[in-house]
C-alpha cells in the first residue's frame, strides 16, 4: 500500500487533507485515483488506512478507514544522535541511515575540528529525514534539531545516559548499563581535541572506544546507532 505523510494539523475527524507535494506524487507520479486505498502517517507515530475521496490541483481529501500498525515500530530506546557535521553529502547519509536505524532525534554538532556551515542545509536534512521515514516504514519522523555546540550537548539535563564515542581514551561498550533514553555523541573527521575529551570527563560523560577499528566519521555515526539499538533497543 502506498504511504503518504500528513501532519497532525491536517487531520479533522475522519478526514485528512494532503498538501501539494504529496498530491503531485499521488496523482502525477503514481497515477492514483479517487477510491484507491493508501496509508497516511502523521509523523508522530500514528498510521491509518485511508480511501482517496477527492483529488484537486493542489490538495486531496482522504477518508480514514481504520488505524493500522506501522511497518517499522518505534524502538524502546529513545536514542538521540549528536553527530559532528561533515562536508559535502556525507552528513546526508548519516541523516538517512539514522532514520532507518530508529534514531529519535539528530543533533548536527559543531566541534573544535569541525568548521562546516549548516545555515542552508537544515531544510535539506529535514526533507531527507521525511523521505527516509516514508521508505523505512516508520510513522514517526526523526527530528533534526538546530545545530548545537559540544558544550551544550554535554550539559544536557534529564534522565538520559550521555555517551561520547572516541577513537582513544575510552572504555568498552560492555561497561554501559541499560538505559531507556540515551544521547550518543560522535566526533568529526579529525577526531576529538584533548580539551573536548577532558570536558566530557569533567561533565561525567562516559567515553567509549570501539576496539581497534578505524572508522570514517560517517561510518562511526551509523555503526554507533546500530550497536546501541542492538544492545538496548529492538535491533536484534
Amino acid at each position: 500500500m502506498r504511504r503518504f505523510y500528513a501532519p497532525l494539523e491536517s487531520f479533522e475527524n475522519n478526514r485528512v487533507l494532503l498538501g501539494s507535494e504529496e498530491v503531485r506524487h499521488l496523482r502525477d507520479v503514481l497515477r492514483l485515483r479517487e477510491g484507491d486505498m493508501i496509508s497516511i502517517f502523521d509523523g508522530s507515530g500514528g498510521e491509518y488506512q485511508c480511501r482517496i475521496d477527492e483529488i484537486g490541483k493542489r490538495s486531496a481529501v482522504v477518508l480514514i478507514q481504520e488505524p493500522i500498525k506501522p511497518l517499522s515500530p518505534e524502538s524502546p530506546l529513545d536514542l538521540t544522535l549528536a553527530a559532528a557535521v561533515l562536508k559535502g553529502e556525507k552528513f546526508d547519509l548519516v541523516v538517512q541511515k539514522a532514520v532507518e536505524l530508529g534514531v529519535r532525534r539528530l543533533i548536527p554538532l559543531q566541534t573544535m575540528r569541525c568548521d562546516v556551515k549548516t545555515a542552508n542545509r537544515m531544510e535539506r536534512w529535514r526533507r531527507i529525514s521525511l523521505e527516509a521515514t516514508k521508505q523505512s516504514g516508520r510513522a514517526a519522523i526523526m527530528d533534526v534539531v538546530e545545530t548545537a555546540a559540544l558544550d551544550d550537548v554535554l550539559a544536557r539535563s534529564g534522565s538520559e545516559q550521555i555517551v561520547l564515542f572516541s577513537e582513544r581514551n575510552g572504555k568498552s561498550i560492555s561497561e554501559l548499563s541499560p538505559s531507556k533514553a540515551m544521547t550518543a555523541i560522535v566526533g568529526p573527521e579529525g577526531g576529538w581535541d584533548d580539551q573536548e575529551l577532558e570536558a566530557a570527563v569533567l561533565g561525567g560523560v562516559r567515553i567509549i572506544t570501539l576496539g581497534g577499528r578505524i572508522l570514517r566519521a560517517e561510518t562511526a555515526a551509523i555503526a554507533v546507532s546500530a550497536i546501541l539499538q542492538h544492545r538496548f533497543g529492538d535491533l536484534n
